[in-house]
């Protein structure tokens, strides 16, 4: 069996919780034996990577917008718990998106202090994107360390709620705003939105990471491509953007027709395999990936690029040898 590397899988920490009473209620609204899970960073998720085949897993925290000084308190927690299973547990920074200064800083902290292997963010601050260039020092340095940034889905900020809510109960319009849709439609606009920006000509070497088979990209990127022909000139094209400089994880999406279409669409070189843990299991993810095996969808050293070996390229880390 093939080892493989998980990108998109999640901690919460005590300290978010202590920090913000927003996070306090969020967390309140989740399943005990889910936050049991996401608290654990010892041998119980551990004994959870071995049920799945996992090899080594790139955790990261979220959601939360938090102050710079509890950003670092938990990235430097989270650096402990790396440093006892070393082989088994990697990491993405906690970011500060609402000091971009601040952030970029302590982007280049982790990578270089304590080891981890890029950023995960959450794909607005309250409403806000990030192709307003306030917050492109964070771009800048993640380009200058050679790290992927990780966009995130996140909840819907209130403004951004009423496009949701309809002729049905308000928690159907949650459900409409967040893993029913508007995660990740949400997210391939946000893709978008950073093109149309110039963000890619001004970083041609960023490398920004997405979950969920593509967020609902490949599936228009087509159309998409000739669209955005229309915008003015470019450096790059966005065909050319989506070929070099984004890398898609299959988390949390257990179907072989998006897979099918995302494969169809993007070099399997930039396809990476993921599960979304704990919120999936690592068991549902190693079924998955069995059944990706069984119908020859991809196959042979397009396997091996796929469980590990992409995951290793980009994140400069290694999968244990078997």
């Amino acid at each position: 069996m093939l080892p493989l590397i998980t990108l998109e899988e999640h901690y919460v920490s005590a300290k978010a919780r202590e920090a913000s009473p927003e996070a306090r209620a969020h967390y309140a609204n989740f399943p005990p034996h889910i936050l049991t899970k996401l608290e654990n960073l010892g041998d119980e998720r551990i004994l959870d990577l071995d049920k799945g085949n996992v090899s080594l897993q790139v955790i990261s925290h979220g959601p939360g917008n938090l102050s710079s000084p509890t950003c670092a308190a938990i990235n430097d927690d989270l650096a402990s718990a790396i440093a006892k299973n070393p082989t088994r547990l990697a990491g993405f920074a906690m970011l500060p998106m609402s000091e971009p200064a601040a952030a970029a800083t302590e982007l280049a902290r982790c990578v270089t202090e304590l080891g981890f292997v890029g950023a995960l963010v959450e794909n607005h601050l309250d409403g806000q994107f990030y192709d307003d260039d306030r917050f492109w020092p964070v771009f800048a340095k993640a380009q200058e360390l050679g790290v992927p940034i990780y966009i995130h889905p996140t909840f819907a900020s209130d403004s951004m709620m009423e496009h949701y809510k309809g002729n049905y109960s308000d928690s159907v319009a949650l459900a409409l705003s967040a893993f029913g849709w508007g995660w990740h439609a949400e997210t391939g606009h946000h893709v978008i939105r950073l093109f149309a920006s110039g963000l890619f000509d001004r970083f041609p070497r960023l490398k920004i990471v997405i979950g969920h088979m593509g967020e609902m990209l490949p599936f228009q990127i087509d159309r998409v491509f000739a669209v955005s022909e229309r915008w003015g000139e470019r450096q790059r094209s966005l065909r050319e953007v989506w070929r070099r400089n984004i890398w898609i994880t299959t988390s949390g999406m257990f179907s072989l027709t998006p897979l099918a279409c995302l494969l169809q669409t993007t070099d399997i070189e930039h396809v990476l395999y993921s599960v979304d843990y704990p919120f999936s299991t690592n068991e549902k993810g190693l079924q998955f990936f069995k059944e990706i095996e069984k119908s020859g969808l991809i196959a042979e050293k397009d396997l091996e690029l796929f469980a590990y070996k992409n995951a290793e390229a980009l994140l400069g880390i290694k999968a244990r040898s078997s």
